[in-house]
């Protein structure tokens, strides 16, 4: 999917195009297609399937879409980490948003589904064809890869996901940049993500739900398409546009390498760690595991961001090397449980990590009271959920929150033993 960047397309009304206008958008569809084939040495595998559609169209392919993409169960575990995190509230309704955000601003999309392009018939040319360049690369992508068995390679790894979309998007957007300037080698270019970022920035603020949406959404929006056209630029360093096929055989595995390229064209290894389930709560009848899963760069940038400042998460996500949470859900309404393991690229970093995420504890629980045993490295707290610890060992930081009173004790000595 492809948002619009310019406020007069978007604020445009409804049109229908007549049928000869309707034939000149698919044959347009054609040309762009064959000129982004060439641009990015991916091969037309087979005739693509287009529709011209008005913008209540589009608009409700775009709502069935979103609910054919997740099931409930999905969307419930996704709003349910988002509110333990502290990132939204405990009335948030995930699914509602996700219409409303996603659909103010779309102006055509490929779709890996139904193997379709659906063609909006609203924007004005120099927008349509930027539109098309995207998408269609998309489609390029599709008959090339498999997009969604792409996209779903890593299901399980939230971090893994993300640095798999910013492959697409940015590859997509970056294609769409070279077709814009031409025969001058992107690749050979300063850096375009900044300008990328201010001009997506200052455009978006035309759309409500954007505008209005927490800085994690917003962030986490527009890194597939800035960060990842960056990624991109790099790799075009790397060999050009047919090298970049390696990208979508042998993906990056954290959004790290997205931030930080060179992580993954020079080959740098990243650690794992393991995060067991607590034996502290193993019998808690009102808890159950909800998800395990790794936040990433990407998502402690954005809570860092959110919570501190932008400046403090560039400084402090960029020391980001491996996580993992579980989250455990109680029966009463957004009560959770959460325990997570990070690990850091020093020391240092862990401890600003540490004083950091202690802040953010005081912002997600007003009434946060100390013990006694807090200190340096480690803090105890009690809040309306439970009790709070917060550990720093080394370059590690872990915690849990929402643990019962009476576990507190043996949820400290269990994370202490990690």
């Amino acid at each position: 999917m492809l948002f619009l960047l310019a406020p007069a397309a978007a604020q445009a009304p409804p049109s229908q195009a007549s049928p000869a206008q309707a034939q000149a958008l698919l044959a347009q569809a054609d040309e762009v297609l064959e000129e982004m084939s060439q641009i990015t040495g991916l091969p037309i595998k087979g005739p693509l399937k287009k529709l011209v559609l008005s913008r209540a169209e589009i608009r409700k392919y775009l709502e069935e879409s979103l609910r054919e993409e997740y099931t409930p169960e999905e969307i419930h575990t996704q709003e349910a980490e988002l509110k333990a995190f502290g990132l939204v509230s405990a009335e948030f309704d995930l699914a509602k948003f996700l219409i409303a955000f996603y659909t103010e601003q779309a102006a055509g999309a490929y779709d890996a589904h139904r193997k379709t392009m659906f063609i909006a018939d609203w924007p004005p040319p120099e927008m349509q064809r930027l539109v098309l360049a995207h998408e269609l690369t998309h489609a390029l992508q599709d008959q090339n890869f498999d997009l969604l068995r792409f996209l779903h390679g890593a299901k399980e790894d939230d971090d893994a996901t993300n640095a798999r979309q910013a492959v697409m998007e940015g590859h997509a957007t970056a294609a769409m940049m070279q077709n814009l300037i031409g025969e001058t080698d992107l690749g050979a270019l300063p850096s375009l993500q900044p300008m990328m970022a201010g001009v997506i920035n200052q455009q978006f603020t035309e759309f409500p739900a954007f505008s209005n949406a927490p800085y994690f959404f917003r962030l986490e929006a527009l890194f597939p398409y800035v960060q990842g056209m960056g990624f991109i630029q790099t790799g075009l360093q790397h060999g050009g546009w047919k090298e970049l096929r390696t990208l979508f055989l042998t993906p990056p595995s954290a959004t790290k390498e997205i931030f930080e390229p060179d992580v993954y064209f020079e080959g740098k290894a990243l650690p794992k760690i393991s995060l067991p389930r607590p034996p502290a709560l193993n019998g808690q009848t009102e808890l159950r595991v909800l998800s395990e899963n790794i936040f990433g760069e990407l998502g402690y940038n954005a809570l860092l961001g959110q919570f501190i400042s932008e400046n403090e998460a560039k400084a402090v996500a960029s020391g980001w090397l491996a996580d993992r949470f579980i989250l455990y859900e109680a029966k009463a309404p957004s009560r959770f449980a959460l325990i997570s393991r990070t690990r850091w690229a020093s020391a240092e970093t862990a401890l600003a990590f540490f004083r950091d995420y202690h802040t953010i504890l005081a912002h997600k629980y007003p009434e946060l009271s100390p013990d006694k045993r807090s200190g340096i490295d480690l803090f105890i707290g009690s809040t309306a959920n439970g009790q709070v610890i917060l550990l720093r060992k080394g370059d590690e930081c872990l915690w849990a929150e929402g643990v019962p009173l009476d576990k507190a004790d043996a949820m400290l000595s269990w994370l202490q033993s990690l």
